[in-house]
């Protein structure tokens, strides 16, 4: 299933040693799901990456963070994004993400903050938003 991973579960999986945050990387990395990346995800994920709570609070090194990031980008599907669907989210720096997930035919847009996309002003039939605990439950 091809998803868009929203990088609060990203980092959520990072902070912790279980829950379904890092089960659903887990299952990125093995294959199972399939994450799509662009510009504007890669940048917000970098950015994620190197602030302050994320260092503090994260058990990994340096190093070991950039590995996790590698293999995490490694297994990431790239698309190059030429159309803007805008106006359409409240929060605008949530908008990337929707054009990521029509532009790259992903199913599922999985993140912990539903409430963000409740009300957009382009509905999209073929694109769900999900929790992971949801994604990892149509997975069974």
């Amino acid at each position: 299933m091809k998803i868009v991973l929203d990088t609060n579960v990203l980092i959520a999986a990072l902070l912790s040693n279980s829950g379904s945050n890092r089960e659903v990387v887990r299952r990125c990395l093995t294959g199972q799901l399939i994450p799509q990346i662009g510009t504007a995800l890669f940048l917000e994920y970098e950015d994620v990456f190197a602030r302050d709570y994320v260092l503090k609070n994260c058990r990994l090194d340096k190093m070991e963070r950039d590995q996790f990031f590698d293999g995490f980008m490694s297994v990431c599907h790239w698309k190059s994004l030429y159309y803007s669907w805008r106006p359409n989210l409240k929060d605008e720096g949530d908008n990337h993400l929707i054009e990521l997930a029509i532009a790259s035919g992903a199913r599922a847009i999985v993140t912990n903050n539903i409430r963000d996309f409740r009300d957009m002003d382009l509905k999209f039939e073929q694109l769900e938003i999900m929790t992971p605990a949801i994604v990892l439950e149509k997975l069974r």
